[in-house]
């Protein structure tokens, strides 16, 4: 197949495409505008197989999308490009809503014009794939868990831009007969990731012996998913994957944020002692707005349909992860104070 990975530059896009370059035969073309979570190392080593190509553009190009289209004429286009960080989008919401809501627009409007041009059978065969996630959804109580039929109620920026991105697929689909499918995933984690997500932002201060902001009580809940399982759930989504379904991806690995934290700071004791017991670090902060306080992901459905089932166990996962930033080098100083994470001036008591 020919395969159009929009975001392919960035974190969860970057280990789809390493997925697909690993243990696949189809030709990718990575679409990224370069924002501030996306770089072109992220791809490092891949780049030189000649089944995969790099443009820099942006989703809301409609005539850079439309010339890609023609040219490159995909099976599948599947559209991991957005601004993922409920901080960020607690800040200024702007870039939300233009990425993914007019951009996701920009690119599925030109992907409709130029499949319904296909032969019948080609339109048959396609699919446009939109990577959610599960913050859609709101906020579970002490029970239960996320399936494909929840009602969505999104409480942030980010996840009212996502949702609304989310709805416009499913009414093209609906609409038009476009063959789409959306996926939610719960938190990812894993290398490459941009370094204002709660593991590799506790990760890099901890290196740094700068304070661990944890918001609130540390209480809240989510669910891990290696971004590697991530990925080898897309791809069974893009090569088995049926129009107008959606399907869920979780790690089923809950835990509160603070025990994250602490299991950090276990890991770098053992891997790193200097500086150890790094739990000392650890201070409660002033809570984000809005802070939903449980998310857990039933994938019983992907796991019957397309053979999804995580593999990385959370605590091994987890200290690959570490070892990976601590392989990085210096994670110091300048580096660790630029992550950006609200309530980083609001450190309060320890817990």
């Amino acid at each position: 197949m020919n395969i159009i990975v929009t975001g392919g530059a960035g974190f969860v896009g970057s280990a789809l495409v390493d997925r697909l370059m690993q243990h696949t035969d189809h030709e990718v073309l990575v679409v990224d505008a370069l924002t501030y979570a996306g770089t072109w190392r992220n791809l490092h080593g891949m780049e030189r197989n000649d089944r995969l190509a790099k443009v820099k553009g942006d989703i809301g190009d409609r005539e850079l999308v439309a010339r890609l289209l023609a040219e490159f004429e995909p099976d599948v286009v599947i559209n991991l490009a957005a601004e993922t960080h409920v901080d960020r989008s607690i800040d200024e919401p702007g870039p939300f809503v233009a990425t993914n809501i007019l951009g996701g627009f920009g690119l599925l409007e030109e992907t409709r014009m130029w499949w319904s041009r296909l032969t019948k059978a080609r339109r048959d065969a396609f699919r446009f794939i939109q990577v959610s996630t599960d913050e859609v959804f709101g906020s579970l109580g002490e029970t239960g868990r996320f399936d494909a039929i929840s009602r969505y109620d999104p409480h942030s920026p980010y996840s009212a831009s996502k949702a609304a991105s989310d709805h416009l697929v499913r009414a093209w689909g609906h609409t038009y007969g476009l063959p789409v499918i959306v996926t939610h995933c719960s938190n990812n984690y894993g290398p490459r990731q941009y370094p204002e997500k709660l593991i590799p932002l506790t990760t890099r201060r901890a290196i740094a012996g700068l304070s661990l902001p944890v918001y609130g009580d540390g209480g809240n809940i989510r669910d891990w998913l290696a971004v590697e399982d991530h990925a080898a759930g897309l791809l069974a989504v893009i090569e088995r994957g049926r129009s107008q379904a959606t399907y869920m991806f979780g790690g089923g690995a809950e835990r509160t944020n603070l025990q994250v934290v602490t299991t950090i700071c276990a890991v770098l004791d053992r891997l790193r002692p200097q500086g150890a017991p790094h739990a000392r670090l650890i201070a409660l902060t002033q809570d984000r707005p809005g802070h939903d306080r449980r998310y857990a992901v039933d994938f019983t459905q992907t796991c019957r349909e397309i053979g999804f089932e995580p593999s990385v166990d959370f605590d091994q996962g987890l200290e690959r992860t570490v070892a990976w930033f601590l392989e990085q080098g210096d994670l110091t100083g300048d580096a660790a104070q630029r992550t950006r994470r609200l309530g980083l001036d609001s450190v309060g008591r320890n817990p």
